[in-house]
């Protein structure tokens, strides 16, 4: 069951919203409810999930009453290990023994393929934070095993992130959420994110699938920049659209999460592009893993070492394929190249020139990202730059490319830079007020207030193209 499905929004929102707001235990409910909503997609797996959260639970206790620093580093790389382990399994042993296979023809290895379960890449980087938060005194564990199930299991982030950190809900999660739930935002934040997945992500979905699902020798020029551009949106509205709907879900419960995008294709620099985008998971990996190394501590070559890791994890934690590792290593070069004097270049070059090259670098790497193998990807880039093609007539193309497309393409270009809020500011339109007890990099201030009119013709829209169409992919989820 996705957000962006009609028996999400008119059959199990509605129902668990009722019996949430009208029950004395909401944690119980959202607990309860959360659990069904994953039982629904993966069955089994809910048992996986339930030790991971046990185990955690009981080592993160147990690492908080450790004084000595040997038994506490012993505690905490050992529920790393269990973590990263069952993530490893579900989600890297096909990958790892079809390297070994090609690296080894001689050697008859079986292949370990095992379905993955929603949302493992999510959940577990949030155990792992967890644990470490823990270990680093930064959090008090939990005793209530219910409210730690509740945060791993709550059920807006848990298939799709954002990457929600303990110390962001914690207080929360014990607080009395009766009078805490901003339902009027997060409706209009749902609405937005169904919207930006609807008719912006899914509209334009066909056009990337028909041209990188062409042979190289089949695909011209103009069908080949078409593909790219639309997966460039796709992906973007996708995922930001999901994130939003999440965020808004967690405001009707009495919850804030964390921005996870800010219109990263405005950004001057692929490192302000990581500022970002995903802004969840670059702050993981600069938390838990760039500054452990060593950040950019201890000289210029351990810095540009520990990018490098940081982005080859990063790939890879995208996916188990070595298109994602070369699309993360693809991007940590750039961010070297940054550091080492591009960036000071790009500082001082004119803004639309800057932004053109980031908007170039991201959409190549957003090729190797889509391709299924690093040759489809270096074909489907050659027919780009292949000046001699554009003779070629495009396949199919203006078939597909029709109004409601043409006009998801150029929307979703218009939307992906912040226009639409500088356009509202002009208007006067109203703001929310600052949300007292909020973090300032949570706080909804400054967030526009859309018009009913709109927000309700938006969500027609919507579901009018959900309740006639079966195309609804949600791309992270193989992630």
């Amino acid at each position: 069951m996705v957000f962006s499905s009609v028996i999400f929004i008119f059959c199990f929102l509605p129902v668990f919203l009722l019996g949430y707001w009208a029950s004395g235990w909401r944690t119980g409910v959202l607990l309860v409810g959360s659990a069904a909503f994953y039982v629904w997609g993966e069955g089994a797996y809910i048992f996986l999930l339930g030790g991971l959260i046990v185990a955690n639970h009981l080592g993160a206790r147990w690492l908080a009453t450790a004084e000595a620093p040997a038994r506490r580093r012993s505690i905490l790389i050992g529920l790393v290990i269990l973590d990263l382990g069952v993530l490893g399994l579900f989600k890297y042993a096909g990958f790892a023994t079809d390297t070994l296979g090609r690296l080894l023809p001689g050697l008859e290895i079986p292949r370990i393929e095992l379905a993955l379960p929603l949302g493992i890449s999510f959940f577990t980087f949030q155990l792992i934070s967890y644990i470490a938060d823990v270990h680093l005194r930064r959090v008090q564990a939990e005793r209530d095993l219910h409210r730690f199930a509740t945060y791993i299991l709550m059920f807006p982030h848990l298939i799709a992130g954002p990457i929600v950190r303990f110390a962001h809900i914690r207080d929360e999660l014990h607080a009395d959420r009766r009078r805490s739930g901003r339902i009027g935002l997060g409706i209009q934040y749902f609405i937005v994110g169904l919207s930006q997945k609807v008719l912006l992500a899914n509209t334009v979905a066909p056009l990337a699938d028909r041209a990188f699902g062409l042979e190289a020798a089949a695909l011209d020029p103009a069908t080949a920049w078409l593909g790219a551009l639309a997966y460039m949106l796709q992906i973007y509205f996708d995922f930001c659209g999901y994130s939003n709907m999440a965020i808004g879900l967690a405001f009707m419960l009495g919850f804030t999460f964390p921005k996870n995008f800010d219109y990263p294709y405005a950004a001057r620099s692929v490192t302000e592009f990581w500022r970002r985008w995903h802004i969840s998971l670059s702050s993981w990996f600069r938390d838990y893993v760039y500054i452990p190394l060593g950040g950019n501590r201890g000289g210029r070559f351990r810095t540009l070492r520990n990018l490098l890791i940081v982005f080859f994890l990063t790939g890879l934690w995208h996916g188990a394929a070595w298109t994602f590792v070369v699309w993360g290593l693809y991007h940590g070069a750039f961010l070297l190249l940054e550091r080492m004097g591009l960036g000071r270049a790009l500082d001082a070059a004119p803004p639309a020139l800057a932004r053109a090259y980031t908007l170039l670098a991201v959409l190549v790497g957003w090729v190797v990202f889509r391709a299924d193998t690093l040759p489809g990807a270096v074909a489907y880039l050659g027919r780009m730059v292949d000046l001699g093609g554009w003779a070629m007539p495009p396949v199919d193309t203006l078939a597909l490319l029709d109004a409601e497309r043409a006009a998801a393409l150029l929307l979703g270009a218009a939307f992906a830079f912040p226009i639409l809020p500088w356009a509202l500011d002009r208007l006067r339109a109203p703001r929310l007020p600052a949300s007292p007890g909020i973090e300032p990099r949570l706080d909804t201030q400054g967030v526009h207030v859309l018009a009913t009119p709109v927000l309700m013709l938006a969500l027609l829209a919507s579901v009018a193209l959900l309740a006639g169409s079966s195309l609804n992919p949600f791309l992270y989820f193989r992630f």
